[in-house]
């Protein structure tokens, strides 16, 4: 029994498909495939149950998988102790972002980081949250940047910062003579949304109620999309209007008189930006860093906020 072999069944668990786990454990299928039947012909039972179509896990199967994914976390403290006798700045941070966040954020971030710990790069990667979260658990990632809520055992958040939502028009759009935009507005079929699995697109129906009841009953009214940047260029041809967080507004290349933004109306719907690392994590000067450096990027300097919601 090896510790790759624990990795191939916590992975193949996850993913419930041989050829995207053998894909994230970065090696073949048939490799993996050899990997989960020798460490089951060792135990002498079946930990999966495969089919054409499925991999599902046994009964004891789901036993062994939770117990290898303690060992793999504490054999990733083992590094992680061993890493800490060095200097804790001077070593790879491998962190993760949401889709909504990352590509807004780390172009502030990384410059600033490189000032702060210029022997320090980052590994990023961006994603779902419920892949972050199975990624740091497993000690893929360092840290991980996401919306609150987000609760864990065993993992420390540190909120970072609020930011605020904003309506994203095409020039011309009706909507412009208005200096802010009321959510009871934005239930119109055209609204553009992120797809089901983004926490942006839930925060955005939690936002709006009347977003919501027109979502659950016409659930095919709104046009959805895989990405804000997709959304942006949609808005831009005139073909509906949006929502974005604050460091999505201002990251484009259109020229002026394409894309209006205006805020929402008090109270301002917003969502806290935070940090999560294990507890465990051995690096502390490290997190500390990261959160700093993320708090002074401009990008997360909104001139609009919940301090002003009663404003």
């Amino acid at each position: 029994m090896t510790l790759t072999e624990l990795r191939y069944i916590v992975t193949l668990a996850q993913e419930q498909h041989f050829g995207r786990a053998a894909e994230r454990c970065h090696v073949s299928q048939p490799t993996l495939s050899v990997g989960v039947k020798k460490l089951e012909d060792e135990l002498g039972v079946l930990i999966f149950e495969r089919s054409k179509t499925a991999v599902r896990l046994t009964p004891v199967g789901e036993g062994i998988v939770t117990q290898a994914q303690k060992v793999l976390e504490q054999a990733q403290s083992i590094r992680e102790l061993a890493q800490a006798g060095k200097n804790q700045l001077a070593a790879p941070l491998k962190v993760g972002a949401i889709y909504t966040i990352g590509p807004y954020l780390f172009p502030h971030l990384i410059p600033q980081l490189h000032k702060a710990a210029p022997q320090m790069p980052l590994y990023i990667e961006e994603n779902f949250t419920h892949v972050l979260r199975d990624k740091l658990r497993t000690g893929e990632l360092d840290a991980i940047i996401v919306a609150l809520p987000f609760n864990e055992a065993d993992v420390l958040t540190k909120p970072l910062y609020d930011e605020p939502f904003y309506a994203l028009l095409p020039a011309g759009h009706p909507w412009t003579r208005l200096r802010t935009i009321d959510t009871e507005m934005l239930n119109d079929k055209s609204l553009l949304l992120l797809g089901e699995g983004h926490c942006f697109r839930d925060q955005v129906l939690e936002a709006c109620p009347s977003l919501r009841k027109s979502d659950e009953a016409h659930r095919h009214t709104t046009v959805e999309s895989s990405s804000l940047e997709t959304i942006r260029h949609m808005v831009a041809s005139g073909l509906g209007i949006s929502v974005l967080p604050f460091t999505a507004v201002n990251s484009h290349h259109y020229a002026p008189g394409i894309l209006e933004v205006r805020p929402l109306a008090s109270p301002v719907p917003f969502r806290t930006v935070a940090l999560a690392w294990r507890a465990s994590f051995p690096r502390p000067k490290a997190i500390e860093i990261l959160a700093e450096s993320i708090r002074l990027c401009s990008a997360t300097h909104s001139p609009t906020g919940p301090a002003q919601q009663t404003a």
